[in-house]
């Protein structure tokens, strides 16, 4: 047996010397392209988006630094806490509906069966529909007299569109949300469940479990990295939420649906005041972020 591991042992040395710092540096030539295409066209552009922030920039002039003058304009700006407010309430709407569609579904359609992999894509081919044209029909969806209006008035609400009415555009938006993402969840949920030991269920069902005590003790548990992940991902998505909005509503009526990416636009493309955009974008990357650590320590955490 010695004779046999001193070469093994040999060649281990030999694949941890010279030749092996040698393919590392073969692979990391070919990352390098890569790597530098990163930095110039999503690290650089996040760098100088902070810089910005504590600059007059303008495309009519300026450019000189003021220091935290656009944050303090930030926060006693009432249409920031307004266009925040929304951007929450859109998030806290959409997210959870996304994630429990995607739930559902993706139980639905996890054990094969005739025309699984039809319903599967068919579940899936809102994430790979363009949303403005999906919007652009939505908004007769919502509109007075459209189905979703009728829809409301069989079960006694009034027949009135959702996309003119303060309280009620919000949702409207919530839906399209969760309508465009449900199916990439539902396919990050079901790739996991296909890695869940079939024998812990079978065993939970020869002890009489249910089919609640089943997705509750064993499925969900081994579920939980998954939706962690989702959970970040479809936040992110909303708080960025701006396709849908400019398209079905315009911020409208009365700025009741003006999200925090709204104002950023407005604040960028129609003003021109880019110092103040990119402070609303360095606002919304800190809420973004302190978000997706609250989520880490709640749902991510491991037992």
């Amino acid at each position: 047996m010695a004779v046999v591991a001193e070469p093994t042992r040999n060649r281990r040395r030999r694949r941890s010397g010279p030749h092996a710092r040698r393919e590392a540096r073969i692979g990391l030539l070919f990352v390098l392209p890569c790597f530098l295409l990163f930095l110039a066209f999503r690290f650089g552009p996040a760098v100088a988006g902070v810089l910005m922030s504590f600059t007059d920039y303008t495309l009519t002039g300026g450019g000189s630094f003021i220091g935290a003058d656009n944050f303090t304009r930030l926060k006693d700006d009432p249409l920031f806490w307004d266009a925040l407010k929304v951007t929450v309430v859109y998030t806290v709407l959409a997210v959870p509906g996304t994630i429990a569609v995607s739930v559902g579904l993706a139980l639905l359609t996890r054990r094969a069966f005739r025309g699984s992999k039809v319903f599967r894509s068919v579940f899936f081919l809102p994430v790979v529909t363009s949303l403005v044209l999906a919007a652009t029909v939505f908004v007769w969806i919502f509109s007075t007299g459209g189905p979703w209006s009728t829809a409301m008035g069989w079960i006694g609400l009034p027949e009135e569109s959702w996309l003119s009415h303060d309280t009620l555009v919000v949702p409207a938006l919530a839906l399209v949300g969760i309508w465009s993402r449900f199916g990439y969840g539902m396919l990050i949920l079901l790739a996991r469940m296909q890695d869940i030991p079939r024998e812990l269920e079978e065993a939970a069902l020869t002890d009489g479990a249910g089919p609640w005590q089943r997705f509750r003790y064993i499925v969900l548990p081994q579920l939980r990295p998954a939706l962690f992940f989702l959970a970040v991902i479809e936040t992110t998505a909303s708080f960025q939420v701006f396709d849908a909005v400019y398209t079905m509503t315009g911020g409208g009526p009365a700025n009741s649906s003006y999200t925090l990416v709204f104002q950023l636009y407005d604040a960028g493309f129609k003003y021109f005041d880019l110092g103040y955009a990119a402070a609303i974008g360095v606002a919304l990357f800190a809420l973004t972020l302190v978000v997706a650590l609250i989520q880490r320590l709640t749902i991510g955490k491991e037992d």
